[in-house]
């Protein structure tokens, strides 16, 4: 099995992040903010040298504005379009 960073799904996932982060109007020092984190762990998250778990994709998911089912959701929608 490839390791998930590499496979497109988590590049799908990762971009899905970034548009919705970007849809609100929120930089990557306002969203680390909402999350108590460095600005560094944002920047390496959405660039996919750092891999999320699920707890922390809940937690970026509030900060968005969502939440992990409806996240997901869209994340399934997608994968299966890119089909």
């Amino acid at each position: 099995m490839e390791k998930s960073l590499r496979r497109k799904e988590y590049k799908i996932l990762l971009r899905l992040l970034y548009e919705k982060r970007m849809a609100t109007g929120l930089k990557q020092v306002e969203m680390a903010r909402k999350l108590g984190v460095h600005q560094s762990f944002i920047s390496k998250t959405e660039n996919g040298e750092r891999r999320l778990d699920l707890i922390e994709l809940a937690d970026f998911c509030n900060a968005l504005g969502t939440n992990l089912v409806e996240f997901t959701s869209e994340f399934h929608k997608e994968i299966l379009r890119k089909k």
